[in-house]
């Protein structure tokens, strides 16, 4: 009997595996999981421009990093082109009152900004090319508040609540179950089809961003990370994103068969994993986020650009140790498709009120 119900499963897995990657209505999903590529892509040929255009303007004027940090506060502009030379820019605003001169210059890696207020230095401002640590910090914080929250939520709930409910919108499902096959070997065949996608979307997706990310760094640096701690982050990422699919996904295939309009039910499922972070820590625990980024390998920092009276009401809870934590998002996954092939057994068709 198992061995039937397995190729069962595999058929409908088949049968799933094509309108699931080529439907129309979720090629908005490849969009929602290739932003991000195309964001950390950007980011990497803006700081190569960068790099480029200072080490260009060092090699015209250059200067030394010792010199630049000898420079103090109130020194004249004559002073300090005494000591590092000519700006590579220099702008003058003159007011009634006062006048403001810039000066600009760079040793190739930092840019150095002085500000003069009536022929006195009155503030310096250094600007550091980004490194792998804060590019690392950067990655965890888009990662774990939008990748998570918004792109693998939402990516799951058009491809998992369309596996049911799309099909009794397109007036299909009746054929499945004229077939002799049991309700829940049906449901899991297309749980597992709409799991096989996504993990591979968004799996993919992410491999894509760290590359993209890395890109912009030399050989050496990139091998460094890698022969450090970067193949278990690269793993850890790739394996959070595939427990986010698993998990959301029975969510909203159960919505999908349990409700008539799911987006109802998304909105609040929404609401829940977005409000985590402000949160009771005993309640923390009653949502997915709260597991996934436990297991995230960098911890991003809430609340970092957050108005002042949200950061307060944040409230820490301790992290959930990565084995209990998956073992906590499969028992989820086991309970919910549980629930959504009890409803399974029980599901009737009428197209006139679906």
């Amino acid at each position: 009997m198992m061995s039937q119900w397995w190729a069962q499963i595999r058929a409908v897995i088949r049968l799933e595996m094509r309108k699931t990657f080529f439907a129309k209505r979720g090629l908005w999903v490849y969009l929602l999981a290739l932003a991000p590529v195309a964001l950390f892509m950007g980011h990497s040929i803006d700081m190569l421009r960068d790099r480029d255009r200072r080490q260009a303007i060092a090699a015209a004027h250059p200067v030394s990093s010792e010199a630049l940090a000898s420079i103090k506060q109130g020194m004249t502009p004559a002073e300090v082109i005494a000591k590092v030379g000519e700006p590579y820019a220099k702008n003058t605003v003159r007011r009634r009152t006062h006048e403001r001169v810039v000066f600009r210059y760079t040793d190739g890696q930092s840019e150095v900004i002085f500000f003069f207020f009536d022929d006195e230095l009155q503030g310096i401002n250094w600007r550091e090319l980004p490194n792998l640590a804060q590019d690392k910090l950067i990655f965890a914080t888009a990662f774990q508040f939008f990748y998570l929250r918004l792109a693998i939520f939402f990516g799951c709930v058009g491809i998992f609540m369309n596996l049911f409910r799309g099909e009794l919108i397109d007036k299909s499902l009746h054929f499945y179950l004229l077939a002799p096959i049991r309700r829940e070997v049906l449901l899991v065949g297309k749980y597992l089809a709409g799991l096989t996608a996504t993990v591979v979307i968004f799996t993919t997706s992410t491999a894509l961003q760290l590359w993209a990310l890395l890109w912009q760094y030399p050989s050496q640096v990139v091998h460094e990370y890698l022969q450090g701690p970067g193949w278990g982050h690269i793993g850890a990422y790739l394996g959070v994103t595939a427990l986010a699919c698993l998990g959301y996904g029975s969510i909203f295939l159960a919505a999908g068969l349990l409700f008539r309009n799911p987006i109802i039910p998304a909105a609040i499922v929404l609401l829940w994993e977005s409000a985590n972070l402000f949160l009771p820590a005993a309640l923390k625990k009653i949502s997915v986020i709260f597991y996934l980024q436990s297991m995230c390998p960098v911890v991003a920092p809430p609340g970092k650009d957050m108005p002042p009276p949200l950061a307060l009401l944040i409230s820490a809870a301790e992290p959930t140790p990565a084995a209990l934590a998956v073992t906590g998002l499969l028992v989820l996954t086991a309970v919910v498709l549980v629930t959504a092939a009890v409803q399974a057994r029980k599901l009737e068709i009428n197209y006139g009120t679906d």
